[in-house]
């Protein structure tokens, strides 16, 4: 039986790809896209959701969720993004539209539908997921699973502590990391090792396919701010790495840790703190990633693409 998930996202060129890669995957029921503020503001979050679906030629429900963090100020990414949040590609105009539920109120319900069912894959700000564990906190022991990409078990990449998903929201993840429910965590320390190479968005150009092409030209203008930032000739695809381990999770070398959200103002605001030499005494929580066989990944990633002709 295909495993059921809800993928949560900020599209964003890495959430175009992870929205991909589940939409081209037998082993995986998508019963919804919800969106949230992050990359860009809701509304362009969304709309970016639309189109990409547009684009794939899917008929997956779309869920606006949250447009503003739980208590800190909203922060957004245009600088990486683009003003659109998705930048590079022509964007056609979605003829789909957003489903009337809120995300949060979707995400309750089909929990509660399919209790122990359900895997969230939440590749923005946590938001979503807090409010609706706050609001219908029954849902909390129902979740099969939730599947990450955001913080680090080092440095962060919007402040020097703090990765930007987490960042965004803080206390949304704070209660997350804190619900006890399975959790895995794909981030930075992981995901910046998939870089995709000027070979690597080649291949995906070579398919000769809309969608190949489409995958090519959001790889190479998200490729600019990391040339300028890192000095790296590609950008990582770091949202895609939470589906691809639920596909192959032999792909992924993964650890128990402790991991705490820093969500007190300061310079560590953000912070996914991982008990990594295990020092504190306190409980693993969370299935860390930490290495993943990059060629593997990037295979994965063409066979599925490549299933849109």
């Amino acid at each position: 039986m295909p495993r059921k998930i809800i993928l949560d996202c900020d599209p964003g060129h890495d959430d175009a790809i992870a929205i991909m890669l589940a939409l081209a995957s037998e082993e995986l029921e998508v019963l919804g896209i919800t969106t949230v503020h992050g990359n860009v503001g809701l509304e362009r979050t969304t709309r970016n959701a639309l189109v990409v679906r547009e684009v794939l030629g899917k008929s997956v429900p779309i869920y606006a969720g949250a447009d503003r963090p739980l208590v800190r100020d909203r922060i957004s990414a245009e600088a990486v993004h683009g003003v659109s949040g998705l930048e590079g590609p022509h964007l056609p105009t979605p003829t789909g539209q957003v489903e009337p539920q809120h995300a949060v109120h979707f995400i309750i319900e089909q929990v509660l539908r399919y209790p122990g069912e359900v895997t969230l894959v939440p590749v923005g700000p946590l938001t979503n997921i807090a409010l609706a564990m706050r609001l219908e906190p029954r849902i909390i022991p129902q979740i099969r699973e939730i599947v990450l990409m955001g913080g680090s078990i080092d440095i962060g990449n919007w402040t020097p502590s703090a990765e930007f998903n987490i960042l965004c929201d803080p206390h949304a993840a704070k209660i997350v990391f804190g619900a006890g429910v399975p959790l895995v965590m794909m981030g930075l320390n992981l995901t910046h090792q998939t870089i995709a190479h000027p070979e690597r968005v080649a291949r995906f150009r070579a398919l000769g396919t809309r969608v190949g092409n489409f995958v090519a030209e959001l790889l190479e203008f998200f490729r600019e701010h990391h040339v300028q930032r890192y000095k790296w000739d590609g950008a990582p695809i770091h949202d895609a790495c939470a589906v691809a381990y639920l596909l192959r999770p032999g792909l992924f070398k993964t650890a128990m840790f402790n991991v705490e959200i820093e969500a007190n103002e300061g310079l560590a605001f953000g912070r996914t703190v991982c008990d990594y030499w295990r020092v504190t005494g306190r409980q693993p929580n969370c299935e860390v990633g930490l290495e993943v066989d990059v060629d593997g990944f990037y295979n994965l990633l063409l066979e599925r693409i490549a299933r849109y002709a």
